[in-house]
Formats: structure tokens, C-alpha cells, sequence
């Protein structure tokens, strides 16, 4: 469809936002993805997160008031334990890697490290599958480079 034609395309383009955002609501509520759960604590924001394909979600959070990061990985759907992994570093090497990993039910972390204006790599573990987020959240909020992996 082209959008040349703005009246006719726009009242198209409308039916089919309402179905697209249908579907999505359906596909969403159908694998219950995982929503923050706040872990970090009260003045923590999401400010960048990234899926663990199929299993849940790695958020990484913020406080202006501490200058601190966090992050936390979260399971879709709560559970039976199972392995969870979720680590933070700043990129350029100048802290150690904060991490936590076990079996847990639902969520692993929160990890904190002190990063006001670096940039850091992050990421979490749920089972067999990883995903890893390398100079990102810089001072000036940088997308980072995002890796997945899947152990066999």
C-alpha cells in the first residue's frame, strides 16, 4: 500500500493499525513476556532492556539520585528453578563485573554497579539461552552491540 493518498491511506492505514496492534496484543498477552518488576528498588528507571528469546527479559535501570546502574533478568513465566545468570561491567574495564547466578523462579539479580556517563555491557541468562549488550547506555545513551546465544 502506498501512502500517497492521504485520506483514503490514512483511513487504511488506520484499520490496519487497529488489527496490527490487535494481534500484537493478543500475541503478547498469549507468551506473557516479561514486564520490569522493579527489583532494583524505588528511583531505578528502565532504560534499556533486551529479550532472552523465548524465555524473558534483561532490563537494564538507572538512578539519577545514586548514579548507579542495575540490572535484573526476569523470567516470562514464574516457575520451577531453573539456571538464571545476569551481569554488569563497564565497558571500558575500569570496574569488575557484578553478577548473580542460581536456579531461581522467576528472576535473577538485581546487580548494581556505580556507571554515571561510561558506558557498560550487560546481560542475562535464562536456561540455555544468553543475550549480551556491549557499550551501551553510554553519557550519551549508545544502542550497544546486542549478542545471542543458545547453548545446545
Amino acid at each position: 500500500m502506498k501512502r500517497s493518498r492521504a485520506i483514503a491511506g490514512s483511513a487504511v492505514l488506520a484499520v490496519a493499525s487497529i488489527a496490527t496492534m490487535t494481534a500484537a496484543t493478543t500475541a503478547s498477552a498469549a507468551t506473557k513476556a516479561a514486564a520490569y518488576n522493579g527489583a532494583c528498588g524505588s528511583g531505578y528507571s528502565v532504560v534499556n532492556s533486551v529479550p532472552v528469546t523465548g524465555k524473558g527479559t534483561v532490563y537494564l535501570t538507572y538512578s539519577a539520585k545514586t548514579g548507579k546502574n542495575c540490572v535484573v533478568t526476569v523470567r516470562n513465566s514464574p516457575g520451577k528453578p531453573v539456571y538464571m545468570y545476569t551481569y554488569l561491567s563497564a565497558t571500558n574495564g575500569g570496574s569488575g563485573w557484578v553478577y548473580d547466578e542460581g536456579k531461581y523462579t522467576s528472576y535473577a539479580g538485581p546487580v548494581y554497579l556505580p556507571a554515571k556517563g561510561i558506558c557498560v555491557d550487560w546481560g542475562g541468562t535464562i536456561e540455555s539461552v544468553s543475550v549480551n549488550v556491549s557499550g551501551s547506555n553510554c553519557g550519551r545513551m549508545a544502542a550497544g552491540v546486542v549478542t545471542h546465544h543458545t547453548r545446545h
